[in-house]
């Protein structure tokens, strides 16, 4: 049989009031959970009420929790064994078969439980860490088989797998550069393998027990998983970026920032971006739920979000880690597939990309002739080709004496036709007020001036 951490328990009310937590508190906290679910806060007293149903009906969720390649550092973010809260009580009420770091048995006996669990079926499958498949997946075994054949065997007949903490989700520290054991997370894994059950991505190093509590009550109440994002993540914890609801986001709009730890301005709680805070890249609702009772969290203790909750899920090489890195500095890597530029370097490649662009389009342009002039007069020499006219720059050539011709009669370039027939005029010995009609022979001083301008100026 399926081995259940609390096989006989108390009353969830009572276990509570052990603990110090009245019922106002369980009723706020289900009202924080009804928030992450996409309800609204009145519906805490229905949440509370199914959670208490669902627990004297003992039809309990039963769980198995899987690691992989991981520090069980989001085990330990659930467990707060030194300070249990109300989070680790409500997960007291679901069935957890299977925990490889917190389970009193071991061996066989455990192994045994999770095969157990796997048969009866209707189950949930939490996965810790990264899938390390290197070398034929033989860098992890548990329990004699390979970790990956163990997470393939459990994960195809659960209703749902929960990818959790980061490393679960992309692969995190264990696929980071070089990655030597091939590791991703469990979507892209799954993926590979071709097992469709659903995945949710909950991320973060470590994740929040808050968002793990969410998805197994709304699924232990429901039925269902919540809605997700293109990543795989749940919509209402996931859809808004840390900067958006940081308390030092007016300290940003200020132009108010921190370059240097122990300066004035970090006293000041001014914006951390400059020392390498994602916050405006990543996607989590940390400044609204936080840790450790919602008491604090990265920004809030004095430290620039990491981006830990900026995953890539079917993209292990763009993993979080790869991608942050080097932390408290200001992002300014260049990701090109697999390859990571800084900027002077991308700028000199740039450059010199240019250069040589040009300078094969210097000798092209020089090969066809399209020089001198270039495009512009690329019509005209079609034409001359064709027709045995002039060259363009003869054409050129001509025009410019023809535009000296007009500066030396003193016309605009817009009186041609007047220049012409003054030009005539002149070959011919007439005179060119005459040539423009003008009757000169009688004309005085004055109406020879106005002539003047007449031919200079007017209209023909």
């Amino acid at each position: 049989m399926a081995v259940q951490l609390q096989t006989a328990h108390a009353s969830l009310a009572e276990r509570l009031e052990a603990r110090g937590f009245t019922r106002r508190d369980f009723l706020k906290y289900c009202g924080s959970l009804a928030v992450m679910l996409g309800l609204s806060q009145a519906a805490a007293p229905q949440v509370a009420e199914a959670l208490e149903i669902g627990e004297k009906s003992g039809k309990l969720l039963p769980v198995i929790w899987m690691e992989g390649g991981s520090c069980s550092g989001c085990t330990e973010s659930l467990a707060q064994t030194n300070t249990p809260d109300i989070a680790e009580l409500v997960l007291e009420t679901i069935s957890l078969n299977y925990t490889e770091t917190l389970s009193a048995a071991a061996g066989h006996t455990m192994e045994q439980a999770r095969k157990d669990t796997i048969e009866a079926g209707g189950y949930v499958l939490v996965y810790e860490g990264a899938v390390p498949t290197a070398y034929d997946g033989n860098v992890l075994m548990v329990g004699g088989e390979k970790g990956i054949d163990s997470l393939a065997e459990t994960a195809e007949k659960a209703n749902a797998v929960i990818a959790l903490g980061s490393c679960a989700c992309d692969g995190g520290w264990m696929a980071a550069r070089p990655n030597d054991a091939a590791s991703m997370g469990v979507q892209k894994f799954l993926s590979d393998k071709g097992i469709d059950t659903p995945v949710v991505n909950i991320p973060c190093c470590p994740a929040n027990p808050e968002w793990l509590v969410a998805v197994i009550v709304q699924y232990a109440l429901m039925g269902t998983l919540p809605e997700l994002n293109s990543k795989n993540e749940p919509v209402e914890m996931f859809n808004q970026t840390v900067h958006d609801n940081c308390p030092r986001r007016g300290h940003f709009e200020n132009g108010e920032f921190v370059y240097q730890f122990g300066s004035a301005e970090e006293a000041k709680g001014y914006c951390l971006y400059p020392l390498g805070c994602r916050g405006p890249q990543t996607f989590t609702n940390c400044p609204i739920t936080r840790w450790n009772r919602s008491l604090s969290w990265c920004v809030e203790a004095g430290a620039p979000c990491i981006g830990c909750g900026n995953i890539n899920p079917m993209h292990p090489q763009r993993n979080w880690v790869d991608e942050s890195t080097p932390f408290l500095q200001r992002h300014r890597d260049i990701s090109l597939g697999d390859f990571h530029f800084q900027p002077p370097a991308a700028a000199l490649a740039f450059t010199v990309l240019v250069v040589g662009v040009l300078a094969v389009h210097a000798v092209g342009m020089k090969v066809a002739g399209r020089v001198d002039g270039g495009a512009d007069f690329e019509p005209e020499r079609r034409w001359d080709v064709k027709h045995g006219t002039p060259a363009a720059h003869e054409a050129g050539a001509c025009a410019a004496k023809l535009y000296d011709g007009l500066d030396a009669e003193g016309l605009e370039p817009k009186n041609i036709k007047r220049f012409r027939r003054i030009r005539e005029a002149k070959k011919a010995g007439l005179d060119p007020k005459a040539a423009l009609g003008f009757k000169v022979e009688h004309a005085s001083e004055e109406p020879a001036a106005a002539n003047d301008d007449a031919m200079k100026g007017g209209e023909e």
